[in-house]
């Protein structure tokens, strides 16, 4: 079998050690002060100052993956003689994955006989994360590039995100609630739920009133759409570890099983959802 590389972007919300441990290169998106012209990249990060800087007001805004740093991180792995399977962050909510993709096309010409697949995840944070631990784990086992691309594109469509938010101005600022909603949902103590859809999209789905039993409400979702109770979930959180503790609690009480992973969100997600953002993924029958 042809060696291959696994390849993501910082917004699969995964530790950096984490990936470089499972032998995965991650190329950096990026983040900037709405009112500064200066880009940081995501592996630059203090996330606990992040956070607070968001609360004290201050407006981030994200940047998808620039195609230099793509092509460069493309052409490394092809000048190694290895093929390229990149995981991408959802075409829902960022042109990256489609970046990565035109890149993929003007290189398959400079490199004939060598391979580059590009799989659009329609997922984000952990739900990313999740799709590049199953490639890694098929890698391990030995399946090959075009196998595994086929593995991942069928487990796209079943792999369940379901999101709650702390602060409701973060998702009227990005244009997904009204002003009226959401000063409406703040002052009834309103929590949304929301999930990525099939289109790897946002998409408001239910209120709960109270921070705890939104929490609650996505242990529920696991219990009813995983596809299997026992099976491997992740779980990400925006400066908000005490309700990741939680949630991991809901379902290890029933099931008996702990997240394989608890990460936190970076600014790539995090700077749009606001802190407090508490998400959880796995696979189910559908999304």
């Amino acid at each position: 079998m042809k060696e291959y590389v696994i390849i993501t972007d910082s917004g699969c919300d995964m530790e950096y050690e984490v990936l470089a441990q499972w032998g995965v290169r991650c190329i950096d998106l990026f983040y900037r002060k709405a009112e500064e012209d200066v880009l940081y990249p995501n592996s630059s990060v203090n996330l606990p100052d992040f956070y607070a800087q968001m609360r004290a007001g201050i407006v981030y805004q994200t940047s998808a993956i620039n195609p230099d740093d793509c092509r460069e991180a493309f052409v490394k792995a092809l000048d190694e003689g290895k093929d390229v399977l990149y995981i991408g962050l959802s075409s829902g909510i960022s042109t990256t994955s489609n970046v990565a993709r035109l890149t993929a096309e003007e290189l398959a010409a400079e490199y004939p006989g060598q391979d580059i697949r590009v799989v659009d995840s329609l997922c984000a944070s952990g739900g990313l994360g999740m799709l590049v631990y199953f490639a890694v784990k098929k890698q391990r086992e030995g399946m090959p590039l075009n196998e595994l691309y086929d593995h991942l594109t069928a487990l796209v469509p079943k792999l369940a995100h379901w999101v709650t938010v702390e602060d409701l101005q973060y998702l009227k600022r990005g244009g997904r609630i009204s002003a009226t909603a959401a000063f409406a949902g703040t002052v009834l103590n309103l929590k949304p739920v929301i999930h990525v859809d099939d289109e790897g999209k946002l998409a408001n789905t239910a209120k709960v009133r109270g921070r705890r039993q939104a929490v609650r409400h996505l242990a529920d979702k696991y219990a009813q759409l995983a596809e299997q109770t026992d099976g491997e979930y992740f779980i990400t959180h925006a400066d908000c570890p005490e309700d990741a503790k939680a949630l991991e609690s809901m379902i290890e009480e029933k099931y008996g099983r702990k997240a394989t992973s608890i990460s936190q969100i970076g600014p790539v997600i995090g700077a749009h959802a606001g802190p407090g953002t508490l998400a959880l993924f796995f696979l189910g029958a559908e999304r």
